[in-house]
Formats: C-alpha cells, structure tokens, sequence
C-alpha cells in the first residue's frame, strides 16, 4: 500500500518522550502501594486533562489502585479496551544510578521505559493527539491501569475479566518483541508454593530421630524440573527455595516457589495435576501444595488473526511492516484472549531489556507506532 503518512497531522516523538519521561520519573515497584499509586496520581491527572471520564477502584492485600479512564462518547457500547500495568520490577533507587534516565543514540533507559511505560504513554498521546484534533472514534475506548501485573495481577484478573467481557478489541501496551514484533499468543503459566514439615533433631547426637524436610523436598524439586518438557513447550522451574535453621538441626521444614509455563489448555490439565497431587515419600513428613493455574494460554484464533491482518494493513499505510510472533512470557492480554475477546499484545515501543539493568526502547520506533495506535483508534469498528 502506499504511504499516506503524508495526509495525517503529525506526531511529535520528541513530545511523545517528553511524555514518557514524566510517567518513568515516577519509580512504581509492584509491591509498593504508596509509590504505585503516585504513578497513578500522574496518570489519573493526564487523563482528567483530555476530558475521560475516570473511575478508580482502591487497591488491596498491600497492592495499589486500580484505574480506569474512559471517552465521554460511546455511552455503554462495547468498544476498545486498552490494557496498561503501572507497576515495574524495579526498587525505588534504580533511576538514581543503574537506570538513571539517559538517551544514547537511538536507545532511550529508565526502569520500567520498556516494560511498559513507553507503550502506556503511546496509548495515551494517541487518545491526546486525536481529542485535540476534535475528533471522536467510531468505538468508545477504554484505558485500564493495574498496579500489580509484574506479579501475576491478583487482585485485579477479575476486573480485568469483567472489563475485557464488555468489550469488542483488547489493546495491550506490553512492549514489541523482536525488532518490532506484537504479540498474538502466549504460554500460560502455574505458580505453586510448596511446604514440607519433617522432624526436627540434633544433626549430631540424635540424627536418627530426624526427617529431613530438605531431603523430602529435594526429591519433589528433581520430580517437577523433570516435567519439563522442551518438545511440547512445557517449562518448569523451582525458583526460589528456603528451609532449616541451622547446620546441626535435621530441618523440620523446607519452601519452594514453582513456575510453570504452558502451552494449551490440554497441557494445563496434564501438567498443573501433576503437581497438585504431590504427595511425601517418608510417611512421617507432610506436603502441602497451594498454587495453580495463574494466567491462562493466549491462542491465536480467528478473531485474532482478523485483528492483526487490520493493524498489519495500517501499518503499511504508515510504512512499516508489522509482524506477529508468540512469546513465552505471560501478560494480562492472557486473561483477555482466553475470553475469547480479540486480543493484539505487544503494541508498546521497541527496545530491549525487560526487567534488566539496560532496560531502553529505541526512539525510532515512536512515531511509526504510536501512529499505528492512532489508525487502530479511527478504524476499529
């Protein structure tokens, strides 16, 4: 198609980092309800400021609000949900010296820039840039924060569910992949808590009178690494572990954190059972399993794959060529697709380093995607 750039008003991406820079100023850790919250001060602030109408629900379990901001038209229809995060993993600090704010030829750092303030603050300009035009969208769109998706979205799936359910498209902020790739599926994943209580003895004088928490649990460990399973895409990994109090005490009790990722729903039925049914192998230590499903596969069906063929179709009218991957990590765009509501993830800029300590996204990749957000707001019907 034919580049018809020409005959649009222009973004500025200098005003689009300027924007982004105000959001990523803002250090927002997940599990800091206070400072979470000032994130969602500015955004609640900048979305009052171009006339949405803005409900916030008060967070909870230590976790911070949740926010949502809609376009004064539309009324109840169902339109274009756009889902955004506004927690990082990030420590509060990291932008005064690991991650301090700094353009390096086409790479621009901060914590968080990449994953995902930068595509928030795209989602947002382009809203902006079309309500200073006075211009409405064929369909209402709906902006959704959540404070707490870098660890799973727990207090916040069901309303992501119940937003996603009045809906007709999901948009989701995450970041591009892959030099500009979005997102049209993900593996699923579990996450699991487990805890074993042995006996405890002196390791020295009466060993024999012990079990081992530690050695049941090492048993179980080597049991759920095994279930990984490459050819089938099936991961597993117990991530953390603790346990015992001291090196001449049998330990009475041993924790671990397990991740799992998934494929298919036939893989969670098979997979997730497995360690659910853990049971001990000494009769005199106990195992508790908690934990299961934590956000289902995202599958590309044929509302999807409609979804993107759209926005491939703008973006060669803007002038760049869209491609779709799948990807293995997890987003709130699971909990949407898995509704069945039409789901196109990574929307957000390019770059690199998610989670890491050169997280950046490249500022060329601003204006042509942030416009593609603009094209998807006037033509989603």
């Amino acid at each position: 198609m034919a580049d018809q750039s020409s005959n649009r008003p222009k973004v500025d991406p200098d005003e689009i980092l300027e924007g982004i820079k105000t959001w990523v100023d803002i250090e927002s850790p997940s599990n800091d309800s206070e400072a979470v919250n000032r994130m969602v001060d500015q955004v609640e602030t900048d979305y009052r400021a171009i006339g949405a109408e803005v409900d916030r629900t008060p967070g909870r379990d230590g976790f911070g609000d949740i926010l949502s901001a809609r376009t004064p038209w539309g009324g109840d229809e169902p339109g274009i949900l756009v889902m955004s995060h506004s927690d990082t993993v990030h420590p509060i600090g990291m932008i005064e010296d690991i991650l301090r704010w700094r353009r390096e030829g086409d790479s621009v750092f901060g914590p968080g820039i990449y994953d995902m303030k930068s595509g928030a603050f795209m989602a947002y300009y382009a809203y902006r840039h079309l309500v200073r035009q006075g211009k409405q969208t064929p369909l209402p769109i709906t902006f959704m924060f959540v404070p707490e998706e870098e660890v799973g979205s727990p207090t916040s799936q069901a309303a992501i569910e119940e937003a996603a359910r009045r809906n007709k498209y999901v948009l989701v902020t995450e970041p591009a992949r892959e030099g500009g790739k979005i997102v049209t599926g993900r593996r699923g994943s579990a996450r699991f808590h487990i805890t074993v209580n042995g006996v405890p003895a002196h390791s020295g004088l009466r060993h024999q009178d012990g079990r081992s928490a530690i050695k049941e649990m090492a048993q179980h460990i080597l049991f759920i690494e095994g279930l990984t399973d490459y050819e089938r895409n099936v991961t597993t990994n117990v991530g953390l572990i603790s346990g015992g109090t001291g090196t001449n005490v049998v330990p009475s009790e041993c924790t671990v954190e397990v991740d799992m990722r998934l494929p298919d729903m036939e893989a969670v039925e098979e997979f997730v059972e497995q360690v659910l049914n853990i049971t001990n192998i000494d009769p005199d230590c106990t195992v508790t399993v908690k934990g299961g499903l934590n956000r289902p596969p995202y599958q590309k069906d044929q509302g999807i794959s409609d979804l993107y063929e759209h926005a491939k179709g703008l973006a060669e009218e803007i002038g760049f060529d869209l491609q779709d991957m799948y990807t293995g990590g997890g987003s709130d765009g699971n909990f949407t697709a898995a509704l069945g509501v039409p789901t196109l993830d990574g929307l957000g800029a390019d770059g690199k380093g998610a989670h890491a300590h050169d997280e950046q996204i490249y500022f060329s990749s601003l204006e042509p995607r942030t416009q593609l957000w603009i094209r998807l707001f006037e033509t989603l019907k």
